[in-house]
């Protein structure tokens, strides 16, 4: 997804320091979810853990990032592709975790509508796929 990192941190009324801005532009240059692990060997000294960690809170917080579980467990980041909000993540689409290569992808498929029981309000809703994604799909059916 093309974003413009000084643009989203304005529009949420934040500050566009220099280690906000890395890691949205970091974010932003794949098509597929990525692990706060992954992130920090892209970004390497530029911004240590814990500053990281703040900065994924903050953004998942403000509705700029949502968080994805994978089958191990490890939080994966994507930009949020609607108008999220920090009281309500708009993001409500199907999650494909690739069995082969672990990849996150972030489909263009909504969740059905689903009726909670009573008394249960549900603030965010999330499916994941799991199996093989095209990309592995394709490297099976050439070998």
């Amino acid at each position: 997804m093309k974003i413009n990192p000084v643009d989203v941190l304005k529009e949420h009324s934040l500050k566009h320091t220099k280690q906000r801005v890395r890691v949205l532009e970091e974010i932003a240059l794949d098509t597929v979810a990525i692990s706060q692990p992954e992130l920090e060997k892209k970004l390497g000294k530029e911004i240590d853990r814990v500053t990281l960690y703040r900065i994924l809170n903050i953004y998942e917080d403000k509705g700029i990032l949502h968080r994805i579980m994978d089958m191990n467990g490890t939080a994966n980041y994507a930009i949020c592709s609607t108008a999220c909000t920090a009281d309500h993540h708009h993001d409500e689409h199907v999650h494909f975790n690739c069995t082969n290569c672990s990849r996150i992808y972030c489909l263009d498929v909504k969740v059905p509508k689903m009726t909670m029981p009573e008394g249960f309000k549900a603030a965010t809703i999330n499916t994941t796929a799991y199996g093989i994604c095209e990309k592995c799909s394709l490297q099976v059916k050439e070998n």
